[in-house]
């Protein structure tokens, strides 16, 4: 794995003994000894540590810069005031998603947006295509900064004592300029578990450091360093989408259930004709959740069976450790509704499923 780029915490996995795999071109702990079901029931009782050092983070800047972020963006940046973010998506001109992202307003002509690692060169030929008719300055900033994801009902409780800002006051989706443990950055309500939580962006020299001392602080309270299968069980259940799965370039957000990101009277934006005319027509499928009926692990690529013709892969999939039941997502035909009955192909037995409205999973700490 010599050709793949590593965290500024890649040490402290080692010394964790992470396994480690490829992930979006980075050397990435994918779970921990203790194994992904306990560190998913660990954030879902308690809390878990995350390096989401990976994601890339670009800086936009000038007096167009709100104009900018709108026009390369489906939901509405003008609705944020400085420390709030909203989660959006990028599009093609077809409707296609380039990527998802979330927008955080820095500024009145400050964002910053966090995008996927697996999408960083892509997303930002993207901007700097769409740039040249705004008086806007680009930024890459990811290999600047470091992210670490505190996520949990207790993640508060963990936090308080190492932040310079009072954190009742950061609602969901809202940020605050501090330091925590000593270590300067952003404070950011948000999450990927359906849990309580913080993203802490700060600089990737100090990093290692704050990983260290929040895993001491947070011991008492159970917390636990979280790998990547805990992270993708954990945001399944919710129903959140992953990009490359769930989401992709010949989809669009309106297929994919996202269609509260679509803001189609906020005025031009990329893909915005395309995405009018398809919530004027309709979709011919639409991204639903499912869960077996009997036992089975319903992998991503397996085929999905609707009135015996096969319709599509399962997108998403896995063993719920909270439900203990398999679930995922496929793209079904859009008169398929919640309750009805589909089978997914598993090594040559299709196994009944049934049709369920997400999230799997009601219950995290973030929703109460």
């Amino acid at each position: 794995m010599s050709d793949l780029k590593r965290t500024p915490l890649y040490s402290e996995h080692v010394a964790l003994g992470a396994k480690l795999v490829p992930f979006a071109g980075y050397e990435m702990p994918v779970q921990y000894p203790s194994g992904i079901r306990a560190e998913h029931l660990a954030v879902r009782d308690s809390a878990g540590l995350f390096d989401v050092s990976h994601m890339g983070e670009f800086l936009v800047t000038g007096p167009d810069a709100l104009a900018f972020v709108s026009y390369a963006t489906t939901n509405d940046p003008a609705r944020l005031s400085e420390g709030q973010a909203q989660y959006s998506v990028f599009c093609h001109e077809n409707g296609g998603v380039v990527d998802d992202l979330i927008v955080y307003r820095l500024g009145d002509q400050r964002f910053r947006l966090v995008v996927n690692a697996a999408n960083l060169a892509k997303d930002w030929a993207h901007l700097e295509g769409l740039a040249s008719r705004f008086d806007v300055q680009l930024k890459d900033e990811s290999d600047e900064i470091g992210l670490i994801a505190l996520q949990g009902p207790r993640a508060q409780e963990i936090l308080a004592p190492l932040s310079s800002e009072p954190l009742d006051p950061i609602g969901f989706y809202e940020f605050a300029v501090g330091t925590v443990g000593g270590v300067p950055g952003v404070i950011s309500r948000t999450g990927y578990t359906g849990e309580d939580g913080f993203e802490l962006y700060v600089p990737s020299d100090r990093t290692s450091a704050l990983w260290r001392e929040l895993l001491a602080a947070g011991a008492p309270a159970g917390l636990v360093p979280a790998g990547l299968g805990a992270r993708d069980s954990l945001r399944l259940e919710m129903g959140y989408a992953l990009y490359g799965n769930d989401l992709d370039d010949q989809t669009s957000p309106i297929e994919a259930g996202l269609s509260w990101l679509v803001k189609l009277d906020k005025g031009e934006f990329v893909g915005r004709e395309a995405l009018q005319r398809q919530k004027d027509s309709g979709v011919t499928r639409r991204l639903r959740g499912f869960r077996l009926a009997e036992r089975g692990f319903p992998r991503p690529g397996y085929e999905v069976v609707l009135d015996g013709e096969v319709v599509g892969p399962v997108r998403s999939g896995t063993v719920s450790p909270s439900l203990d039941a398999g679930i995922g997502t496929a793209y079904l035909p859009p008169e398929v509704g919640f309750g009805d009955e589909i089978a997914i192909r598993i090594r040559g037995r299709e196994l009944s499923a049934t049709v369920e409205r997400m999230p799997f999973y009601p219950d995290g700490s973030v929703r109460k």
